[in-house]
């Protein structure tokens, strides 16, 4: 069966196994770990023992007479070139790696400014839902109720249930 023909056994538009999506941005995370590595102290050991062994190597079969590759009376030549091709490869992989970075850093700022603006908003509406609640409570509280505004509303009560049970002794019974 081709690798693309449709399956009977399966709906169209879905596969019985997933596939995962292969990633855009594979050299975008190549140039990220680029950056990483080139800036870790095991890097710069690692070039610098390949500067030393290539300089050795490079004296040492001058002197002897075995094949080389490049020559001390030169300059060592083909150091410099290789040296000048990693630098001229790891600048650009490096500012890629940055422009990365600063569109994460961009997103993330984003997010953090509508947090703290949803916060602000929260944090208002709690300020004024207490000071209402204290408002609400000094005014209770300055509300003293006296002897005789007591004796008043008590009385006011005794006529209204006198009033109810004589309605209800007549026949009068509308509730």
């Amino acid at each position: 069966m081709a690798k693309n023909s449709p399956r009977l056994d399966a709906p169209l538009g879905r596969t019985t196994a997933r596939q995962r999506p292969q990633s855009r941005d594979r050299f975008g995370r190549f140039t990220e770990w680029v950056a990483r590595a080139m800036g870790t102290p095991t890097f710069l050991t690692i070039l610098t023992l390949f500067c030393f062994l290539w300089i050795g190597y490079t004296v040492i079969a001058e002197q002897n007479g075995w094949w080389r590759f490049d020559s001390a009376a030169l300059g060592f030549t083909a150091l410099t070139l290789i040296l000048s091709l990693q630098a001229s490869y790891a600048a650009p992989l490096i500012l890629l790696a940055q422009n990365r970075q600063d569109d994460r850093d961009r997103v993330q700022i984003e997010q953090d400014r509508q947090r703290a603006e949803r916060n602000l908003a929260d944090t208002e509406y709690l300020a004024r839902e207490i000071v209402a609640l204290r408002m609400s409570l000094e005014e209770r509280n300055t509300q003293a109720v006296t002897r005789d505004v007591l004796r008043q509303e008590l009385k006011a009560l005794l006529a209204e249930i006198e009033e109810r049970e004589g309605r209800d002794e007549s026949g009068d019974v509308s509730r």
